[in-house]
């Protein structure tokens, strides 16, 4: 059974920076790609950055461009997100997700995730 365990969360302030890590067990080879996604209260679930397994190709939302960087870790199943110039409007709960495995190339399509972690907050205040 797959699981997913995100790490690294906490409170910053504005401008800062933190770094979350994300190990998954169990995927075998149905992922692709690993993603990190975050969910604000009353907002809906935003896609981030995803990498595909092996490390060779990422994608970024607009909205984290330049500020967060997506890398593998120690170990194909591992990634982490570097997150600089922190805003107020990071603040939220952030997911780590593997996808179905059905789509070519690094992509923030939710639908098709399907392994989810029971993510770890991030707050960001000034």
């Amino acid at each position: 059974q797959a699981r997913l365990v995100e790490s690294g969360g906490g409170s910053v302030q504005v401008g800062g920076s933190l770094r979350l890590s994300c190990t998954a067990s169990g995927l075998g080879g149905r992922s692709s790609v690993m993603a990190w996604f975050r969910q604000a209260p009353g907002k809906e679930r935003e896609g981030l950055a995803a990498i595909l397994r092996g490390g060779h190709l990422t994608k970024y939302a607009d909205s984290v461009k330049g500020r967060f960087t997506i890398s593998q870790g120690k170990g194909e199943d591992t990634i982490d997100l570097q997150m600089t110039s922190l805003k107020s409007e990071d603040t939220a709960m952030y997911y780590c997700a593997a996808d179905r495995g059905r789509v070519n190339g690094a992509h923030l399509m939710t639908d098709e995730y399907t392994f989810w972690g029971q993510g770890t907050q991030v707050t960001v205040s000034s």
